[in-house]
């Protein structure tokens, strides 16, 4: 992966979050209701944990490290984030059955919930973007989906418990 697309990736998940705020409840002024913001507070943790795992891959790069620093926290997040998910999945859907309409008052906080589950997914097990051409390339000859760059770095984290630095010749 390149420096000039880790660094694209690190700004654009973090940027998503404010376009998100901004798109949603500002210009097309969707309410922000319990289960809206549920499914945007969610997403956004997500998108932001994207964010700073592109961040630290870029600095791995540019330092010549192993392995991208955070890795232990990233493994706890592995584990929390569906928590979360399940929590605030359960919320909206308890917001949906108490009569609310559903339209203004919980549909994004579906579909933003919809999209933290796929980022779960597409960060921590198999990698559901494939937005150029290599990508589509390797999966158009594959016809299977790619462990996605952080399950193959928590992977290797639990295999090398040696600390991460620089590479030694």
């Amino acid at each position: 992966m390149t420096r000039r697309r880790l660094t694209t990736l690190a700004i654009l998940e973090t940027a998503n979050v404010f376009w998100f705020a901004l798109v949603f409840f500002g210009l097309l002024g969707t309410p922000t209701t319990g289960a809206n913001l549920a499914g945007f507070a969610v997403c956004s943790v997500l998108l932001i944990q994207g964010s700073a795992y592109w961040y630290l891959k870029l600095r791995q790069l540019d330092r010549g490290e192993r392995l991208p620093a955070g890795m232990a926290v990233f493994g706890v997040l592995r584990v929390v984030n569906p928590i979360l998910l399940l929590v605030s999945g359960a919320y909206i859907g308890w917001t949906l059955l108490n009569g609310v309409s559903w339209w203004t008052e919980v549909l994004l906080g579906i579909v933003l919930w919809v999209l933290a589950v796929l980022e779960q997914v597409n960060y921590f097990h198999v990698q559901l973007s494939y937005d150029n051409r290599a990508d589509l390339s390797r999966l158009m000859r594959t016809r299977r989906l790619r462990r996605s760059h952080l399950a193959r770095d928590l992977g290797r984290s639990r295999r090398a418990p040696e600390p991460v630095g620089p590479r030694r010749p």
